[in-house]
């Protein structure tokens, strides 16, 4: 019989290729043939931030890459996301279907069998027509960011979005809260996904994600990256739209089950590790350091940027910060030469690192975060409280999450002010609230560990998901 092969096509930021990768790896565990698709774009970028045999691939697990319809550039960073919303809908689905037209005519691979795409590219939903194959859409949100999206149109229909003018983000409005949305108690429209703040309504990003979100009864079945200990409030009202919701996370953990050396070997970091930040912080004391990092997409004012600086130097806490070399609006960033005397030998800066196994690391304390969903999940995963600043995207729900709903963190405000920096990194490290977020997470730590082993929540969905929906024809 032949293997079964499934085409993997993620949404084409870091943030949405990790966790791709991670299932498809855990499917080729399962005897999957993978043929794993990005753009030209971010092919090239692969290659040139992990070598040119990065992408090489093993017999069975294949790299392609299609075109996104936007001009040829060689930047590397984050394309832009309007940019992108526009040009994937018009100029993906042809090149996608003639890649499975190419897969299907060659010798030396199985036809492809199924498909598993990121929710936020549900074109693949026309070519799963075509082909007549199963297309599961992969959401690498969290469930209450997906929850929220999926309340879009609602929003508008009731006309709290688009707002009247942009005074309307800083005069109080977004602290309106509602009671009608099932599975979110008292949500304000500040913790709705930042696309709501707008006052166009063709907003490209809030028209592209409303449609995503719309076609989620159309997926053959729903993967979510989450637990259901962690996220069973929001899991249960999207069942309404789409019975065949499953969740597999955290992914990350679920990679414990993975034994091939090969397999485990191929990356998905579009962006060069450091990894001599986990030496240095084998000389720190357990619990001492807060890791700061605002993940692949975050950009800020140069103010905000110093602002966090001087906060973190005052704070007197050793911190190790990852900035990206993008990070303020593709300048590239200096920290004054007093601040670097002040944090001598406690402040570590570097430009890309291995997350997961920095916070798995005894030193770590806390992790001023962005509150992307992986970070999230990485930090709970780890034991780790949170200073949340979001910056787009689903951030702002994930960011509520955990400070009001599972009380893992606290948020710094969006105007960042180095007092507000340093109070919080104290109690974060050493105060009365620092110890009982700590805490929380800790039992939050410890079911993310149970739901990935074998007999765990996510471990028998994700059987299910093969069985069910992958491997039936």
């Amino acid at each position: 019989m032949e293997k079964p092969h499934a085409i993997f096509i993620p949404y084409p930021a870091q943030g949405h290729i990790n966790p791709m990768m991670k299932l498809a790896k855990l499917l080729h565990l399962k005897g999957f043939h993978i043929s794993f698709v990005n753009t030209h774009y971010n092919h090239k970028r692969f290659l040139r931030s992990r070598g040119p045999s990065a992408l090489d691939g093993l017999p069975d697990f294949r790299f392609y890459s299609i075109p996104d319809g936007l001009p040829p550039s060689d930047a590397d960073s984050t394309q832009s996301s309007p940019d992108l919303c526009v040009s994937i809908p018009k100029h993906c689905l042809e090149p996608f279907c003639e890649l499975i037209t190419r897969l299907n005519d060659a010798s030396d691979v199985p036809q492809v069998t199924c498909i598993v795409s990121d929710g936020a590219m549900s074109f693949t939903l026309k070519a799963a027509e075509k082909f007549g194959l199963p297309d599961v859409l992969f959401w690498t949100s969290s469930a209450c960011g997906l929850l929220a999206y999926a309340h879009y149109r609602d929003l508008i229909q009731k006309g709290y979005i688009p707002l009247k003018d942009m005074d309307y983000i800083t005069n109080g409005y977004l602290e309106t809260s509602l009671d009608w949305i099932p599975g979110m108690n008292n949500i304000r429209l500040r913790d709705f996904p930042s696309f709501i703040r707008t006052t166009d309504i063709n907003d490209i990003l809030l028209n592209y994600i409303m449609t995503q979100a719309e076609a989620l009864p159309r997926g053959s079945a729903v993967v979510l990256n989450t637990f259901d200990a962690l996220e069973q409030d929001s899991v249960k009202p999207l069942t309404a739209r789409n019975p065949r919701i499953i969740t597999v996370g955290p992914l990350h953990l679920m990679q414990q089950h993975l034994h091939d050396e090969g397999v485990k070997q191929v990356g998905s970091n579009l962006w060069k590790e450091d990894a001599s930040c986990i030496h240095w912080l084998d000389t720190k004391d357990d619990g001492s350091v807060v890791f700061v990092n605002f993940g692949s997409i975050t950009v800020m004012t140069k103010e905000q940027l110093i602002e966090f600086g001087w906060g973190l130097a005052n704070s007197k806490k050793d911190f190790l910060w990852i900035t990206r070399p993008d990070i303020v609006g593709g300048n590239e960033v200096v920290m004054p030469p007093e601040f670097l005397d002040e944090t001598k030998g406690r402040g570590m800066i570097t430009s890309w690192c291995p997350q997961e196994q920095v916070l798995k690391h005894p030193a770590i304390g806390g992790f001023l975060t962005h509150s992307g969903w992986n970070s999230t999940l990485e930090s709970i995963s780890s034991g780790v409280p949170v200073l949340c600043w979001p910056f787009f995207a689903e951030q702002q729900t994930n960011c509520r999450y955990s400070c009001v709903e599972w009380e893992i963190g606290m948020e710094i405000d969006t105007n960042v002010k180095r007092k507000d920096v340093e109070a919080q990194v104290r109690e974060l490290i050493d105060g009365g609230k620092g110890k009982m977020m700590k805490a929380k997470v800790l039992e939050l730590q410890k079911k993310a560990k149970e739901a990935v082993v074998n007999g765990g929540s996510s471990y028998l969905n994700f059987n299910k998901l093969v069985t069910e929906f992958l491997l039936k024809n």
